[in-house]
């Protein structure tokens, strides 16, 4: 046997030797060992914010708002940074974060120092429901006054208190038992999308949206407070000052 072929023959040996399919399955085996116990491995929750932290920076839709973290609702939502959603209580008209957020009081807070405001929550509770969330493919409040809501209106308007008017949807449509509030002289200074009290207990409720950018404020509030409606504009117009630092661009609703 000449030299070549002994080389050949030891080489092809070599090639035939189980040790390189070993290391390559420990190396494989080591690699998702590695994976599994990253993916379960035991985080721990961030520690939450207090309630008495300076507001938090929150960004929702792309858009900045500063939160006091006690109007938070959510435990979860009491951190800085991206949120798809966030969601706030008031107490009004003072329009501060309640002192505890379960309780719900039966008497009318106490305004701030200096506040000369004329709201009152009247006989409908004194809190503030806000939400905010991404737009995403709900067409803007706007879009909904002029091409949605008409389609199910009835024929007219009827006159309400302190120069309002009350348009009712109509019965089986997706807003039946609704009515739409806005004053007559100035139907785009506000609107407010209402239920009917029909039972005593339940109180009647309205929705009040409001759009920046591509962030969506809703808000929450007792039918009964329309009684002072320039009072709800007002303090509306107050609110979204404190959350939202530039508020030219938003489109009120």
């Amino acid at each position: 046997m000449t030299a070549r072929a002994a080389f050949e023959l030891r080489l092809r040996r070599q090639t035939r030797s189980p040790v390189l399919p070993l290391v390559l399955f420990f190396a494989m085996l080591s690699v998702t060992v590695s994976f599994v116990a990253y993916v379960l491995w035991p985080t721990w929750d961030k520690p939450e914010t207090s309630f008495d932290s300076p507001p938090l920076p929150i960004v929702v839709a792309g858009v900045l708002f500063n939160l006091p973290p006690a109007a938070i609702r959510a435990p979860v939502q009491r951190q800085p940074g991206a949120h798809e959603r966030i969601d706030l209580v008031f107490l009004w008209p003072s329009l501060t974060p309640p002192p505890t957020e379960r309780i719900v009081s039966t008497e009318p807070p106490a305004a701030n120092d200096g506040d000369t405001s004329p709201l009152t929550p009247r006989d409908g509770g004194d809190r503030l429901f806000v939400t905010i969330a991404g737009l995403g493919n709900v067409l803007p409040p706007a879009e909904r006054l002029r091409s949605v809501y008409p389609r199910f209106f009835e024929s007219q308007a009827k006159p309400g208190n302190d120069g309002l008017a009350v348009l009712p949807f109509r019965s089986g449509t997706p807003y039946d038992g609704e009515d739409l509030i806005y004053p007559v002289d100035e139907p785009n200074l506000f609107s407010a999308r209402c239920t009917r009290e029909v039972v005593r207990p339940v109180p009647a409720t309205c929705i009040h949206e409001r759009l920046f950018d591509a962030a969506e404020m809703t808000l929450r509030f007792p039918r009964v407070w329309l009684g002072d409606w320039r009072g709800v504009v007002a303090g509306f117009d107050r609110l979204a000052a404190q959350l939202h630092q530039s508020t030219d661009g938003a489109e009120r609703k």
